[in-house]
């Protein structure tokens, strides 16, 4: 009877080994599992109904391993078929990060310290101290693995913070938080696009400049300033006393983006990037403050955004009506009040959403889009993005102001402090200039690491973008590594054969002990 026991409990004890072994332990994707067929994915996908189509598509920024696979595959489709991809900056182009360096900047001679109050000023530097002290313990095994060190880290986020506005400084303090920090090393999604875009030999573009999206955050006066980064600091030090609890996370904007929940307020959220600041426990003449902060950003940077890249789509759809478009912006550009496609609907065009799973016949690329030809270069919606050469009196007075600032801005801004690269254009035509110094906090993907995507035949003949995942492996996978705590078992063959040879050598062992017991 004993020895019934014993051989039953040891082969369960060698089963769950087994389990351990052989699983494959689900990539982290914002608390919802994968659907079982494409039709139940997610789209943020429309359709401008036109010969040949546009699409617009809405992104967040977040890593983009962490939504690729709740991509539905037209989405994907669609951007792999079309002529050209527009974001909201042009985020291969090293002007979009120089101005907005310039941009950030005090006047010269000014500091930090001559403008905020002294006591704001100390708590400021003492939070970043804070910060500065715990990022060695906030970065992931991969991301040292991979020579991201925490002082630099640190430098390129927060250098030169004396100099900056307060306004960014705000921004960049609610950026420096353990979760942010563990992210860094993969590009958000919008950056990733715009790399693929690239490697392809897309036709890239944007239709915003920076001073667009800069501007309206300098033009706040100074006591809305102060109002804004003195909260942002209370939060913060709140959050490092446990004492408060963000309202919406970057887990809780991956759950609604991957598991279908087209809820606005967040989604909008995360197309300001701004904090909110408006709550209850506020006396009143600060809640009144509060609202104003959040009405003017709301009418700046969302509404006034959404009004001007809609008529700049309208203006590209016009003057080149026979290249097809994948328009790349903040989801949350695309849902709520007064969106981009609200604004589409009223000039005349018809607008539908995508779902996943319905097929659709993309127009590939006809022509070589990088030819300058191969897009109207003399219109005005054109003329308008026409960039200030880059030069060395421009680009400020000391190395920190040539690194790509952090995050700050609306949308597209976000992600050029760690686009870690220059277009063929300004390698060509600026080899006499000194290197520019990239924020390298982003992998680089190198193009031998990249998949280049492949088309397959379905049963009805029709070619289908089913391999359309193209994810550089290599980065991809030690980026998963650290995510599943290098638990994360490789199924390949030889890996799985080694496994089960463990596993019967594990229950001829159990058994012979058994046996012994028994006897």
């Amino acid at each position: 009877m004993w020895g019934a026991r014993a051989v039953f409990l040891c082969l369960l004890g060698t089963l769950l080994w087994h389990q351990v072994l052989t699983r494959r332990i689900p990539v982290d994707t914002g608390q919802c599992g994968l659907p079982k067929s494409q039709e139940e994915l997610n789209s943020f996908l429309w359709t401008i109904r036109r010969h040949p189509p546009a699409y617009l598509f809405g992104t967040i920024h977040v890593p983009y391993t962490r939504v690729w696979d709740f991509i539905p595959q037209n989405s994907k489709k669609a951007f792999h078929d079309s002529n050209s991809v527009y974001f909201e900056l042009d985020l291969t182009d090293p002007y979009t990060i120089s101005a907005l360096a310039h941009c950030q900047m005090l006047p010269q001679g000014e500091n930090l310290q001559d403008v905020l109050p002294r006591d704001l000023y100390r708590r400021l530097k003492r939070h970043l101290e804070y910060v500065k002290h715990m990022m060695p313990h906030w970065m992931t095994p991969d991301q040292r693995g991979k020579g991201l060190y925490a002082d630099y880290l640190f430098n390129a986020i927060a250098g030169n913070w004396e100099r900056k506005r307060p306004v960014w400084v705000m921004l960049m303090v609610n950026s420096l938080t353990e979760a942010d920090i563990r992210s860094r090393g993969v590009p958000v999604l919008d950056l990733y696009l715009a790399q693929e875009a690239d490697r392809m030999k897309k036709k890239t573009g944007a239709v915003e400049k920076v001073e667009e999206q800069c501007h309206p955050l300098n033009r706040l006066n100074l006591s809305q300033v102060l109002f804004a980064l003195n909260q942002t600091l209370l939060q913060h030090e709140s959050l490092r006393a446990g004492s408060f609890q963000a309202p919406y996370t970057t887990e809780d904007l991956i759950k609604h983006y991957n598991c279908g929940d087209l809820n606005a307020v967040i989604f909008s959220q995360d197309s300001s990037q701004l904090p909110h600041f408006i709550n209850t426990t506020l006396p009143p003449h600060e809640q009144v403050t509060a609202q104003e902060i959040d009405i003017y950003f709301r009418q700046e940077l969302i509404y006034k955004r959404n009004e001007r890249m809609a008529r700049r789509v309208i203006s590209l759809l016009k003057e080149n009506n026979d290249k097809s478009f994948f328009f790349a912006f903040g989801a949350g550009h695309f849902l709520g009040n007064n969106t981009v496609i609200d604004v589409l609907r009223q000039n005349g065009y018809e607008v539908e959403h995508t779902p996943a799973g319905q097929t659709f016949t993309g127009t590939k690329p006809k022509t070589n889009p990088t030819s300058d030809e191969s897009m109207a270069t003399d219109s005005s919606a054109m003329k308008y993005f026409d960039h200030v050469p880059v030069t060395p009196s421009f680009l400020g007075e000391s190395d920190e102001e040539m690194l790509p600032p952090h995050l700050l801005l609306p949308d597209s801004i976000s992600q050029l402090e760690e686009f870690g690269k220059q277009n063929s254009w300004h390698r060509k035509h600026h080899r006499n200039q000194r290197p520019r110094q990239f924020n390298d906090l982003w992998v680089r993907l190198d193009d031998s690491t990249t998949t280049l995507p492949s088309y397959t035949r379905n049963t009805n003949g029709e070619q289908s973008a089913e391999s359309l995942v193209w994810l550089p492996k290599q980065d991809h996978q030690n980026y998963l590594d650290v995510k599943l705590s290098h638990s994360q078992s490789n199924s390949s063959p030889k890996c799985l054969s080694a496994s089960l040879a463990l596993l019967y050598t594990l229950v001829t062992l159990c058994i012979i002990t058994t046996m012994r017991t028994g006897s």
